[in-house]
């Protein structure tokens, strides 16, 4: 009994933490957040992420305010004949920085985790649903290249929201989206 405390103790410390909240960019602005960027890194749990990512490219996404400032988000994601898109509003929350989207099947909940607005912003996604919520980390950049540091701090991030190395994907850079066509590697 008294060797099976330290695991229990161990296992509830860990849920605990991988349940924690995680922080919200102090002093937010969604003003200085939207716009361009360029989804650069990823890492989820979510069984068709991981099914995909070895064959995924970076992705825009363009944020914008609606006047009850809202989060429009816009991504355009490569695919091999043509450019998906998707289309998400997320309603903000009484905290800057977090904001949430229903829908009859889920519950999507966003965090800007950290930002300097003009190089970089790492984001959390927890969307909830009938079966296990799926997690996931964003780095987003303002520009397709990415620093050796920031890709470090990513995957430091990693662990802190309950993913592992595993479930990540660096994204390799992707062309110009053409009308009509598919995504153009550069």
């Amino acid at each position: 009994m008294t060797v099976m405390l330290p695991s229990l103790a161990l296992a509830l410390l860990y849920l605990l933490r991988a349940g924690a909240e995680v922080p919200i960019q102090p002093d937010f602005s969604a003003e200085k957040f939207a716009g361009t960027w360029h989804l650069v890194g990823a890492a989820s749990n979510c069984s068709v992420f991981l099914k995909m990512k070895a064959g995924m490219k970076s992705s825009i996404v363009t944020i914008s305010l609606t006047p009850e400032e809202n989060l429009a988000m816009k991504l355009v994601w490569p695919m091999l004949d043509k450019c998906q898109q998707f289309e998400l509003l997320l309603q903000r929350s009484r905290q800057a920085g977090h904001y949430v989207g229903m829908s009859v099947q889920e519950k999507k909940d966003l965090r800007v985790v950290e930002t300097d607005y003009s190089h970089y912003a790492i984001v959390q996604v927890v969307q909830q649903s009938e079966q296990k919520p799926t997690i996931a980390l964003q780095l987003f950049t303002r520009e397709q290249d990415v620093s050796p540091q920031l890709l470090q701090k990513f995957r430091e991030l990693i662990p802190t929201v309950g993913l592992t190395e595993d479930m990540l994907a660096i994204l390799p850079k992707s062309g110009e989206h053409q009308e009509g066509t598919g995504w153009h590697t550069q």
